[in-house]
């Protein structure tokens, strides 16, 4: 029973989702749909936490968005989702960076990740 599952699951799964890490700035394109028009609309900001869970991934992006702090959980298999952009590296030790909640300007920056040669 747990292979058709699966099976059913992996069916549903986007293949084209980039390697994203906490600390990584990202945008992400959302399809919005207002009346019977659909448009995209780009949510741009810091990953701040990723749950991995096969097809019921999410992952957790903040901004700040005139002076408020504007936090969404996107779900990675989403067809709401259109595309996913790396924009930056950020180079952080924990795996969830919920301390940013409490932090604002100077105190809230990430260092960026820088290639190895």
């Amino acid at each position: 029973m747990s292979n058709i599952i699966k099976a059913l699951e992996q069916e549903q799964m986007k293949q084209d989702v980039p390697a994203y890490a906490p600390g990584d700035t990202v945008v992400v394109q959302v399809k919005v749909k207002e009346g019977d028009k659909e448009r995209l609309q780009a949510f741009e900001g810091v990953v701040i936490a990723v749950k991995n869970r096969g097809l019921h991934s999410a992952f957790t992006v903040r901004k700040i968005s005139s002076g408020v702090g504007v936090e969404r959980v996107f779900q990675t298999h989403s067809p709401l989702i259109d595309s996913i952009e790396v924009k930056r590296r950020g180079d952080v030790r924990q795996a969830k960076l919920y301390y940013l909640r409490e932090r604002s300007g100077r105190s809230a920056r990430i260092k960026e990740k820088l290639a190895k040669k």
